[in-house]
């Protein structure tokens, strides 16, 4: 196998910004990816943690540095680009200062034996994995709230106790938001874990009953699509269009049959914490303003999604996303169902849609 490495490089001592150094190593006796590092460093020395149960970032999801070359290959091609586990306390290299990590132990210190602070080390890439972290430094980690989850299991009788101190912290699990797309081969299992503790605390809404729309009222009646038998009477060939969504695989394989220039976002399915909308709408509206930026400061004409909420949060509170983002970005949003009926023709359904929306897309 032959692989293509951008490498972060950093040092903090010297360094005001990282840099990525290329290497192209064609594999002979490695197996692991912490195999394909040691030989990387052998011809280039660097600083990372020689240890299988380590952790790093590739291609913009957490890996254990244990995984199977034959799975990268298969699962992120050739290209390869390897960062630290936290980018933002990178140190010197792939090496990050973990004290935030540790300093968490103490929000249920009082609760913990021996056992329980060696199972928290074992915690340490769901805490740098979360998005949350890139708003809120301060946030309980979901590190933490998996410990919780465990302590809880093994001593019932501490379960109200622990709940107290978790619903009372600043920014507690409110602010969580989901591990699904942050970490290769996810266990669904940790992410239940976390929505279970949301859910006991009442901090959990279903989508069906939260109210996305702070500055306008009006009701749609589209739907998600799942399958689309298109009938092409026009293409978007000079278009730049960009997606969100969680089935962003099945928007991306639609956009390809218009013709249309993609626009790749890193942020196309990141969590949006829309089951806590209701306490904690300015996180939300942070990372929805994160999304639409992206797309506009990438050049898309318009952005798609294919969920109903997705559509409000984005289209019907652009008050709320101005005043995150400092800026005012009037970027049409249109939902996959509207944009299908531009593409078999159907131009003045489509217009009677585009009437509700806070910026009419106006590419009839």
């Amino acid at each position: 196998m032959k692989f293509e490495i951008s490498l972060f490089r950093f040092d903090y001592k010297s360094d005001y910004v990282p840099f990525y150094k290329k290497y192209f190593i064609k594999t002979k006796n490695e197996k692991t990816l912490l195999d394909l590092l040691n030989t990387m460093n052998e011809e280039d020395e660097f600083f990372y943690d020689k240890n299988e149960d380590s952790q790093i970032i590739l291609n913009n999801l957490v890996v254990d540095c244990s995984i199977n070359l034959e799975d990268i290959y298969n699962n992120f091609n050739n290209e390869l680009i390897i960062e630290p586990l936290s980018k933002r306390r990178a140190m010197t290299d792939l090496i990050i200062n973990d004290n935030d990590f540790y300093e968490r132990l103490e929000i249920l210190d009082e609760f913990l034996d021996e056992d329980d602070k060696v199972y928290y080390k074992s915690l340490k890439k769901y805490y740098y994995a979360s998005n949350t972290l890139n708003f809120e430094k301060n946030y309980i980690g979901d590190s933490t709230l998996l410990l919780a989850d465990y302590i809880i299991e093994k001593k019932a009788n501490l379960k109200n106790k622990i709940l107290k101190v978790i619903k009372q912290y600043p920014t507690g699990i409110q602010y969580h938001t989901s591990l699904k797309n942050r970490i290769f081969n996810f266990d669904e299992n940790i992410e239940n874990k976390i929505l279970k503790l949301k859910k006991e605390l009442n901090f959990y809404k279903k989508d069906e009953e939260q109210n996305f729309k702070i500055n306008k009222t009006t009701n749609f009646n589209l739907k998600e699509l799942s399958s689309i038998n298109i009938n092409i009477k026009n293409n978007f060939k000079d278009f730049n269009i960009s997606y969100y969504g969680e089935n962003n695989h099945f928007i991306k394989s639609y956009l390809k049959k218009l013709a249309c220039k993609i626009i790749d976002l890193d942020t196309k399915d990141v969590d949006l914490n829309k089951s806590s909308f209701h306490i904690n709408k300015n996180l939300t509206f942070k990372i929805a303003g994160e999304i639409i930026q992206e797309a506009f400061d990438k050049g898309s004409d318009f952005l798609v999604v294919n969920n109903i909420y997705d559509f409000y949060i984005f289209d019907y509170n652009r008050k709320e996303l101005k005043k995150q983002l400092k800026r005012e970005i009037n970027l049409p949003i249109l939902h996959l169902q509207e944009l299908n009926l531009l593409v078999e023709g159907n131009f003045n359904e489509a217009n009677n849609f585009f009437k509700k929306h806070s910026i009419n897309p106006g590419i009839i």
